[in-house]
């Protein structure tokens, strides 16, 4: 009973503060953009290393690693903070534009969390430990036979790609939203100033 009158209690002090509740708070701003960058880094690096020598190579590979790391800890608490109550915001638009946007972000939260599965299965399954900023995270899992590990690369490569052409969209929604629609989409995910 306690949890349900603190939430109605947030809910008023929002209200009352003149956040109707479709502003996102600025813990799941920074972790959406956060969650952007990561992205983004990510994708370059594993996308531009074969164009260096093989030391700048396997240095964009363990940095490769350890944004992967910090991108699935984000994950892991962006999800945890939208599931915490208080922290849901209202979608400003309605009907099929409501259920796409839903679906698309949904998609997004189970791309992310596969492609962290992927990575950390692909560099345990070698036997290898994943690195993260010099230290290595010990493999957790058994050593895997070289065609399953090739496999598991594959689909972390195409899941890769599904990210970022989903993620892209997802960006030129919110864009068209702020240009043409002329809503408050993208305005409520930038940061504010105090």
């Amino acid at each position: 009973m306690t949890d349900s009158r603190d939430s109605a209690l947030d809910t008023a002090a929002r209200i009352a503060a003149g956040d109707d509740g479709s502003t996102y708070d600025n813990v799941s701003i920074w972790l959406h953009w956060a969650t952007a960058l990561l992205v983004v880094a990510n994708f370059a690096l594993a996308e531009t290393w074969d164009w260096f020598p093989k030391s700048a190579r396997e240095l964009m590979e363990d940095g490769h690693m350890s944004f992967g790391v910090l991108l699935t800890a984000v994950i892991i608490v962006r999800i945890a903070w939208r599931l915490t109550p208080g922290h849901a915001v209202a979608t400003i638009t309605g009907g099929w534009v409501r259920l796409a946007s839903k679906s698309v972000h949904y998609l997004l939260y189970a791309l992310l969390a596969a492609e962290a599965v992927l990575g950390f299965a692909f560099r345990w399954g070698a036997g290898r430990p994943m690195e993260f900023f010099g230290l290595g995270i010990p493999p957790m899992i058994a050593e895997m036979a070289r065609p399953d590990r090739r496999f598991l690369r594959e689909l972390h490569e195409w899941n890769g790609w599904a990210i970022v052409i989903i993620a892209g969209l997802h960006a030129l929604g919110a864009l068209y939203h702020h240009y043409v629609v002329k809503d408050r989409v993208l305005v409520r995910m930038l940061p504010r100033r105090s």
